[in-house]
């Protein structure tokens, strides 16, 4: 019987999590089953039981490692001595690479969420609520500093959170534009959007 490979930094769960986003990605949670995870990560069906609970389980696992990640990263540059302008430079930042070096997580809980049972889901929906909170604050307080023009921080937000998960098309075709390019550009277009 195969072993799951591991790297220096992996533990087993880490590959089969990482597997069974690459999975639901493709086919989608609802059409993918836990015998199709085993074929791809290269074991029996049982030996998955021996790291994760159930299906279910991976969908949580995926959407609050991906959606703490993003409250991680905010809340430490929400505290950083910068401009808000900066700030909101270095999230929009943080969300193109991730999405390029996560792409699969990225996408799992950006779509296939719904599927969890509560109370993961209002768990998982409140993160997104505060992550979103979070940035919006950065924008209202860019306005009331004079570094932002005075646009809706809704609005603002909405946009920049629509932009970065535009990351999506660049994914699939990656036509002739770097992820430097498409990091730089990106940022410079929505800046100059709302920078006073």
């Amino acid at each position: 019987m195969a072993k799951i490979q591991t790297g220096k930094n992996n533990s087993k769960k880490d590959v089969i999590v990482k597997k069974a986003a690459s999975l639901f990605k493709s086919k989608s949670y609802s059409a993918s089953s836990m015998r199709e995870l085993a074929e791809f990560v290269g074991v029996e069906a049982s030996s998955l039981y021996n790291h994760i609970g159930s299906k279910s389980e991976l969908l949580q696992e995926i959407c609050f490692r991906t959606g703490n990640q993003f409250t991680e990263q905010i809340d430490k540059i929400k505290n950083e001595q910068r401009s808000n302008i900066e700030k909101i430079e270095a999230v929009i930042r943080f969300h193109i690479q991730t999405m390029a070096e996560n792409f699969d997580e990225v996408y799992v809980s950006n779509h296939e969420w719904k599927h969890m049972d509560e109370p993961y889901l209002s768990d998982f929906l409140n993160i997104r609520r505060s992550y979103e909170k979070s940035l919006m604050l950065l924008i209202e307080t860019g306005i009331e500093q004079k570094e932002i023009k005075p646009v809706n921080p809704y609005v603002a937000v909405l946009t920049i959170l629509s932009a970065v998960r535009g990351i999506e098309f660049w994914q699939r075709s990656k036509k002739n534009v770097t992820l430097q390019v498409l990091e730089n550009d990106m940022v410079n277009q929505l800046l100059n959007g709302i920078v006073k």
